[in-house]
């Protein structure tokens, strides 16, 4: 009986994203060159090095050993899955999924990957990498001896093919590619309504050499180049999507089409190749990829199995009929462990929040109002009676693993006395507040919204808020509601992508329209700016710094949300199941994972 808790190895002081030390890893014993920010060639512990066969340690194969005390991992076994949901297709690019990347994870890579459990970066397809002084430049060096499923070969120019295929996106394709949108910005001649070219972070990628591909960005960003280890950067096999016309995305109503490499054919470099997807009985089947250049898989055959019903894949597991299934109930932890099950905990890498938005509701512009909100809400008994073993209340917007995280911040701990003065002193002693909270949905940091609502409903009504409930199914109009400003109060959080402060307070705050009506604030400019300033900022101390500084004020003189807590998913796997590493990034890969006999 087992229950895991990995803990993340990334620190403040070693952000894996600084752009001035930003790829060499103290876990590699890297040897580097010179100039800033130069990266190790070595190959991750546990890889083989390039053009190897085998793992690091010895050629050991699929079949051998991987715990102590285990039998032999059968080199001819399955592992099943249970997914929550259906992927939608198999091309990473047009993908925004968790079911989807989830599979597409064990097929393709990208140049840099997040080391198992960690939010560290490591090599991945790039051995090395160094970033120029104003971090506008990045040269990468690519793994040789490195095949495509398709038996076509990596090198600079098929990484160079890949980047300008994203970005030269148009129409259908360009709608459906979320994540290069959201994270590089506009695709190749793409305009913005008033006719000027809408402005993307990519510029170019250049082949140096066969061994060296060189991207350039248009501005030095925190970003940089974390978000190539996105599922949706992986690099594919530039013959495959040619032959099976990976860009022909058709619009047909609200829906899209997906060509035959999205659906049949996705080549990647990964553990697993692709086998079928067979929709009539929910399953997809992958293989095992025999010349894999790092750890061989230790099954032949995994196999995700679509079951939606969370309670359906517990009954699955107790049969015997999966071998494990993610973001199980946190009341059902303990049995689950209790029955010889191993529940695999992830570090929490996510943040809840009660946002506010003053449109509908004027007296939400005083700061002493939306401190009073935050006084009154007692989030330390929330998070000690609803939310699982290691959760804790948010001091901010972001977890204590990420740059420029500070504890010097204003402290909002339970004071309903406080709170009360505070309304008070605003002249809203009796005001009322529309507080929105979303059903038909569970989310890592908020299991049971409907909990939360009323554990919070209570709080506000015992200073004297009136509250106006109104619930709707999450997507069957409250995220609609919620960002159309319908909502004077709402719960919603984000679980981190990639371990970068823009990626948690830039994706929140970045657009004065968005979904806190920020535009009815008189700092939102500067906030903006601010933003802007501390991502673009290449030294890594310097940034630290200028997100110190963006918390204080986020937490004192802003305030456009309350962060309520960080809360640790989980995902739970049969007793004989060995060698599965959680990721605070849901980025678990199955290569290392087997049954014992």
């Amino acid at each position: 009986m087992k229950l895991h808790r990995w803990l993340s190895a990334a620190t403040v002081a070693a952000v894996a994203v600084s752009l001035s030390a930003c790829a060499s890893s103290d876990r590699n014993d890297a040897t580097t060159s010179s100039g800033p920010a130069a990266t190790s060639a070595a190959a991750p512990t546990g890889e083989a090095p390039a053009g190897t066969e085998g793992t690091a340690g010895g050629a050991t194969s699929a079949a051998d050993t991987s715990a102590a005390g285990g039998a032999p991992a059968n080199a001819d076994g399955t592992f099943i899955f249970g997914a929550a949901a259906a992927p939608s297709m198999f091309d990473p690019l047009y993908a925004t999924d968790g079911e989807t990347f989830r599979v597409t994870r064990q097929i393709s890579e990208g140049l840099v990957s997040f080391a198992p459990g960690t939010t560290d970066l490591e090599a991945a397809l790039a051995e090395s990498w160094e970033p120029s002084t104003d971090g506008l430049i990045w040269t990468f060096k690519i793994r040789q001896g490195v095949k495509f499923q398709d038996g076509e070969a990596l090198d600079a120019a098929a990484v160079c093919y890949n980047f300008d295929r994203m970005y030269s996106q148009v129409d259908a394709g360009a709608n459906q590619a979320q994540y290069w949108s959201d994270t590089m910005g506009g695709f190749k001649g793409q305009k913005n309504e008033d006719g000027t070219d809408k402005s993307s972070l990519y510029k170019s990628c250049t082949v140096s050499d066969p061994a060296t591909a060189v991207l350039e960005v248009t501005r030095a960003t925190s970003k940089f180049p974390s978000i190539l280890a996105l599922p949706s950067f992986s690099i594919q096999s530039p013959k495959a999507l040619e032959k099976y016309e990976a860009n022909n995305v058709v619009a047909e109503g609200d829906s899209y089409k997906y060509p035959s490499y999205a659906l049949e054919h996705p080549t990647g470099t990964g553990a697993f190749s692709f086998t079928k997807y067979d929709t009539a009985n929910g399953t997809v089947e992958l293989t095992r990829n025999d010349n894999y250049w790092g750890e061989k898989a230790k099954v032949k055959t995994l196999i995700f199995r679509i079951i939606p019903d969370e309670t359906a894949r517990k009954q699955e597991l107790q049969a015997g009929t999966i071998d494990g299934y993610d973001l199980p109930n946190p009341g059902d932890w303990a049995s689950l462990t209790a029955d010889g099950n191993s529940v695999e905990v992830r570090p929490a890498f996510n943040v809840m929040y009660l946002g506010l938005n003053p449109k509908n509701n004027p007296a939400l512009l005083d700061i002493k109002v939306r401190q009073a909100i935050a006084y009154s809400l007692n989030r330390e008994e929330f998070v000690s009676s609803q939310l699982p073993e290691g959760a804790k209340v948010a001091l901010e917007y972001y977890p204590d693993t990420v740059e420029g995280w500070t504890d010097k911040v204003e402290q909002y701990n339970y004071d309903p006395e406080k709170a009360k003065a505070l309304l008070a002193e605003a002249g809203q002693s009796a005001m009322t507040l529309q507080f929105w909270w979303p059903t038909e949905v569970s989310r890592p940091y908020m299991p049971d919204p409907k909990s939360v609502f009323l554990a919070f409903k209570a709080d506000l009504e015992a200073v004297g808020i009136t509250v106006v409930e109104t619930s709707k199914p999450w997507n069957g109009g409250y995220l609609d509601g919620v960002d159309a400003q319908e909502a004077d109060a709402f719960l919603l959080g984000w679980t981190g992508d990639y371990p970068a402060a823009d990626n948690f307070i830039g994706t929140f705050f970045s657009d004065v329209n968005g979904r806190f009506g920020l535009q009815y604030y008189d700092y939102a400019s500067t906030l903006v700016d601010e933003l802007a300033a501390a991502d673009s900022e290449p030294d890594a101390d310097a940034r630290a710094a200028l997100y110190v500084s963006l918390n204080e004020k986020l937490m004192s003189e802003y305030l456009p949300a309350v962060p309520i807590s960080h809360s640790p998913p989980a995902l739970v796997v049969a007793g004989n199941v060995q060698g599965l590493i959680a990721s605070p990034l849901t980025d678990e890969k199955f290569n290392t994972v087997y049954k014992t006999e």
